[in-house]
């Protein structure tokens, strides 16, 4: 079966490559690349473990197509996905490009890859990497189906996008796990947190006006738009304070580390503050998905920066 305009089969690769909304991965791949620069440096190479980083990148990979599934069907199924009046980008499920069946099967399946991917950590990290990944499942389902209708959803990024991920990266690739466990590492996965949640940020703010209607009270629903606009440029400027906190590791502050460090951070600095001006702009309607798609790109650069930093720093 074609679906009109789209030229998507029901249940096909380009259907299930769309429900897995790979735009939205650049949150979850940053954390871990942040964790596993930090490994690097404090454990040097003679210390650092390959496959135990591997296992971390697959398993954030999975957890958020995993996530991204939960939510695009009970969605559906809540009928949150009106597509008279959906301004985000068009979901499987309530486009029939996706069968809800199909889709159980689709989270079983990623579930269990990414149980399966999480099981060998055990070995790395110790048992404690069962709370872990179980807490990161059950934060999958939650998030979509009660807490983002509470306003939450902005902790639950903080913590599940930010220190869980930058830590725990750490913890498993480390020998000497407690390394993780100090202020340098655990400072830098509350900011990357803060910087992720743009993203989360510019999509409600989108969503704004529907999710009132829909009951669903997020953060930015309460707080309203002109508070909005100022929380996502300020969310992006924590990556300011980032740089401070770099620069100052270790007392290795001097004049070409700090032009190093400026100029690896600027491209981030610079393209936020504008997308952050766009946003505004816009206001409102789909256009607002551009502004989705930047803040992805912004999010990139700025975990490229900091991996930079922390590895030269």
């Amino acid at each position: 079966m074609v679906f009109e305009n789209k030229n998507i089969k029901t249940n096909s690769l380009s259907a299930w490559v769309l429900a897995a909304r790979p735009k939205t991965l650049t949150g979850a791949m940053v954390p871990v690349m942040i964790g596993t620069a930090w490994a690097w440096r404090l454990g040097g190479w003679g210390n650092f473990r390959v496959l135990p980083a591997i296992l971390c990148f697959l398993f954030a990979f999975l957890m958020q197509v995993d996530s991204n599934f939960i939510n695009d069907y009970f969605d559906c199924l809540k009928g949150n996905d009106d597509r008279a009046t959906r301004l985000g980008p068009k979901r499987a499920c309530s486009e029939g490009w996706i069968t809800l069946p199909a889709m159980r099967l689709g989270l079983v399946v990623t579930s269990a890859l990414a149980c399966l991917v999480g099981f060998p950590l055990i070995f790395f990290g110790g048992w404690e990497m069962i709370v872990v990944g179980l807490a990161c499942v059950l934060f999958a389902f939650l998030y979509t189906t009660y807490f983002s209708y509470l306003g939450l959803g902005d902790v639950l990024v903080l913590v599940f996008f930010g220190i869980v991920p930058v830590v725990f990266t750490t913890y498993v690739i480390l020998p000497t796990h407690f390394q993780a466990l100090c202020f340098d590492v655990i400072m830098s996965g509350v900011i990357c947190g803060l910087v992720i949640d743009t993203l989360l940020v510019v999509n409600n703010y989108r969503d704004r006006e529907n999710d009132k209607r829909d009951g669903k009270v997020t953060l930015i629903v309460r707080i309203g738009e002109e508070k909005a606009e100022k929380l996502y440029l300020a969310l992006g400027l924590m990556a300011f304070i980032q740089l401070s906190f770099l620069l100052s590791l270790e007392g290795r502050y001097n004049l070409l580390t700090f032009i190093l460090l400026v100029i690896i951070f600027a491209p981030y600095n610079i393209l936020h503050h504008k997308t952050a001006m766009l946003m505004k702009k816009v206001k409102k309607g789909k256009e607002l998905n551009n502004i989705l798609a930047l803040t992805a790109r912004n999010i990139l650069l700025y975990g490229i920066a900091v991996t930079l930093s922390i590895l030269i720093s």
